[in-house]
């Protein structure tokens, strides 16, 4: 009797173990999803197939303006990258930034991720990104940022 608890005991406490997930591959899916879609597909590289593998489609920027709370949605951002990338005068190696990930915090499957982006060693945003974990995987779900002024 006595070792049926014990092996009961033993098969709860593996299964509820194997049941969070592994923090250390979630910061790493984390990170590589940011590098790839965020920093080079919105930023960098303006790989706008690299953003719809990385943010998830209903992902939004939300900026305050006075009392109104502004939403600037992915397509509207993506398609304003690739409008960009097509003017002529348009130089790439003009607009690379420099970004670094400053913090990040998994609980479940939630995430944040603080992240500042310079230019030619000038802060030029501090931006605060939400991360949730769908079935498929880790999803850029919303920014809020600061300018920097300059």
């Amino acid at each position: 009797m006595k070792s049926q608890i014990s092996l009961i005991i033993a098969t709860l406490v593996v299964l509820l173990i194997s049941s969070f997930p592994a923090g250390a591959d979630d910061k790493t899916d984390i990170e590589s999803i940011i590098k790839a879609s965020y920093f080079n597909g919105a930023f960098n590289d303006l790989d706008t197939e690299a953003m719809r593998q990385g943010f998830h489609p209903e992902f939004a920027i939300f900026s305050a303006d006075g009392e109104k709370l502004g939403r600037y949605p992915i397509d509207t951002w993506i398609k304003g990258i690739e409008k960009r990338k097509q003017d002529p005068k348009f130089d790439a190696s003009k607009a690379q930034m420099k970004c670094k990930i400053v913090s990040l915090d998994v609980t479940g499957g939630a995430a944040a991720a603080k992240i500042e982006i310079s230019k030619d060693g000038v802060p030029v945003y501090t931006d605060y990104l939400s991360l949730l974990r769908f079935a498929d995987g880790w999803k850029i779900a919303a920014k809020v940022y600061q300018a920097h002024q300059h």
